[in-house]
This record gives structure tokens, C-alpha cells and sequence, in this order.
């Protein structure tokens, strides 16, 4: 390839990248979208229960919530997704697989809309750049 279509390469990841990330907060079936569901306009209150609501969130997200290792979450910070402002807490945590094997950890972003867990985004590396995580064992002791 040369170095134009290279760059003209790059050009349309960087630009798809926030078409992806809108595409994460369409609707679900009879779920609305983040953006229909937040309150019209108004800032994102701070999720004050949000270790409780990502547990609960994490219950349903993980196949198998039995065994988690080495669980640590950043508290919410607001970031920006879709043009609106929400609050994101990142999690770090090493599942267990179905075989009973553990391999590579995990980054996941929680979304918080109008206080409560709301959403799971599975590639959260940008999102989450620069988060301080501190331990959840919480996370660990989980049973189904």
C-alpha cells in the first residue's frame, strides 16, 4: 500500500471510531438508548451507589460472576459519549473461563445514566485512559 492510502487508512479508522462508540448506545429491543433515557438537557447527577449498581450490572454482564481475580474500579468521572456528558466508572478484573482457566485481563467502562449503572462498554481503552483504580473485592466475591 502507499503511504496515501496508508494515511487515508488511518483517516477512516480515526473518523469511525466515534460512529463505533454511538453504535454501543443504540437501542436494545424495548431499551432505550442512553440518550432517550437520560434527563433532557440537564447534567448527569453523580452516582452515589455506583459500587452496588456495577456489581449488580456485573452480575448479569459476566457468563460465569464465580471467581473473579484481581478486581479493581476508578470512581465515575464524567466523560463525554454520543455529544452528552455521563458519568464512567473503569473496572479491571481477570474472569474466569468456562473451561475453569483464567487468561489476559479485562478493561470494561461502566456507564451511568441518571445516577444508576446503565451499560457495559467492552472496549474501553480510551475511555478509561488515565483512570486510578483502587481494589474491589467486592467484585471477587460474587456468586451467582
Amino acid at each position: 500500500m502507499g503511504r496515501l492510502a496508508k494515511r487515508a487508512a488511518s483517516l477512516a479508522l480515526i473518523l469511525a471510531l466515534p460512529l463505533a462508540l454511538a453504535a454501543c448506545f443504540g437501542s436494545d429491543g424495548d431499551r432505550p438508548s442512553l440518550i432517550e433515557g437520560s434527563q433532557a438537557g440537564g447534567p448527569q447527577p453523580f452516582p452515589e451507589n455506583f459500587r452496588s449498581d456495577a456489581l449488580a450490572l456485573m452480575r448479569s454482564y459476566l457468563n460465569n460472576p464465580v471467581g473473579v481475580r484481581d478486581a479493581s474500579m476508578a470512581d465515575p468521572v464524567l466523560r463525554e459519549i454520543g455529544g452528552r456528558q455521563f458519568y464512567i466508572s473503569c473496572l479491571h478484573f481477570t474472569p474466569r473461563e468456562t473451561d475453569g482457566t483464567y487468561k489476559a485481563m479485562r478493561e470494561r467502562a461502566i456507564v451511568y445514566v441518571n445516577g444508576r449503572a446503565d451499560r457495559v462498554i467492552d472496549r474501553a481503552n480510551e475511555i478509561c485512559a488515565g483512570a486510578v483504580y483502587a481494589p474491589f473485592p467486592e467484585l471477587e466475591k460474587m456468586t451467582r
